[in-house]
């Protein structure tokens, strides 16, 4: 009886699986009922796909300029912080787009939409983090920054605003995730959780005018991402490591990082409803990174996930999970694993192809109905 159990939960997993990746069995290109024309994407190494490594010369000299990053897919390194794609390309893919080219590429064809996003981004502006004694390590081109890149951006391709709200009204905007880089800093920089947590207005302050921006530049869906459980993360494991076993959880994660995950998400949600009363003809939806990472994470082995590097970076070395900050993906011998189609983790902190192709499925699967498309 074990046994039948065992293969019926397997086998209800997998359909699952298979539904999650095609939310409408009768279309490959499930966000096509939406018949958006562009994507606009704001943010920060979650979605980056080629801005930090064009912004500055230093930029350029980042690993993600170079190999193993992009090794999957492009066979070489886009600016992408993973192997291969990420949940935005699938986005676009889905909604029978191609991929978002960076804005700081000038040669680009931005005709179905453009990528701000900014890999080590904030949302809040780098001057307001260093007001509290917090360093910006990647780049300075915060929310702020992103969103006078966009109103630069339409100002070229639209005459007068009723022109711009006509061409951007079958658009999808992103805002987000963006404020997770916000906390990184914060937290490895030596600041108590509590410190973190008293930033957590003032950053979804942040995000919440940023999508009252979008909204005013003709926006008409946005879509307002949440945290990732970050106390699965390997960064988070490896620098908040402890011998105390009552703080991790029953998936060894660290409890009182996924609750600040939880604490942030929970004050997003609650600013999205207040939008959504001020903006009756947006449609803004949240999207939940949490819930789509915990997903893909608690079924991983189910998922083609290899169980015991669950925890553990493809590409790092040192420690229980693989990863050190002295050490990175992408420095001079640190190796990569053979199989990261297996591997949740790409580097530590940035996730695998795989990984982000499942979280896009359930995340398209979630959102598609709330973003109110007509067939």
């Amino acid at each position: 009886m074990a046994s039948n159990h065992h293969v019926s939960t397997l086998v209800l997993l997998l359909i699952t699986f298979f539904l999650l990746l095609q939310p409408h069995p009768s279309n490959s290109n499930p966000l096509k009922i939406c018949h958006f024309d562009q994507i606009y994407q704001l943010r920060d190494s979650i979605s980056d796909t080629g801005n930090l490594i064009r912004e500055t010369p230093i930029g350029a000299l980042t690993p993600f300029a170079k190999l193993p990053y992009g090794e999957t897919f492009f066979n070489n390194a886009t600016g992408r912080c993973s192997n291969g794609l990420l949940m935005i390309d699938y986005f676009a893919s889905a909604a029978g787009l191609p991929f978002l080219n960076p804005y700081k590429n000038n040669e680009a064809n931005f005709r179905h939409g453009a990528n701000f996003a900014v890999a080590g981004s904030t949302a809040l502006p780098v001057e307001v983090l260093a007001g509290k004694n917090i360093s910006t390590m990647v780049t300075g081109s915060s929310l702020s920054v992103q969103l006078d890149w966009m109103f630069t951006h339409f100002n070229a391709i639209c005459n007068i605003d009723r022109d711009c709200a006509e061409k951007l009204k079958n658009s999808l905007f992103m805002v987000g995730e963006i404020g997770g880089n916000d906390y990184n800093y914060a937290l490895l920089q030596g600041k108590t959780i509590e410190e973190v947590q008293s930033m957590v207005p003032d950053v979804v302050r942040a995000i919440k005018e940023a999508v009252k921006r979008v909204i005013s530049y003709g926006a008409v869906r946005v879509v307002v991402p949440g945290n990732f459980p970050i106390g699965c993360m390997p960064i988070y494991l490896t620098a908040f490591q402890t011998n105390n076993s009552a703080a991790y959880d029953e998936h060894h994660c660290l409890k009182h990082l996924n609750n600040f995950s939880i604490y942030h998400n929970d004050h997003l949600k609650q600013a999205i409803e207040e939008l959504k009363r001020e903006y009756p003809n947006a449609v803004v939806v949240y999207g939940d990174y949490y819930n789509a990472f915990e997903w893909l994470f608690r079924r991983a082995p189910y998922l083609g996930f290899d169980a015991e590097s669950a925890q553990k970076a493809c590409c790092g070395t040192g420690g229980d999970y693989n990863f050190s900050l002295a050490r990175m993906c992408g420095a001079p011998g640190v190796p990569v694993c053979s199989n990261p189609s297996q591997v949740i983790s790409w580097d530590g902190v940035h996730l695998t192809q795989a990984a982000y192709k499942i979280m896009s499925g359930w995340l398209i699967h979630d959102i598609l109905p709330k973003l109110q498309c007509s067939v």
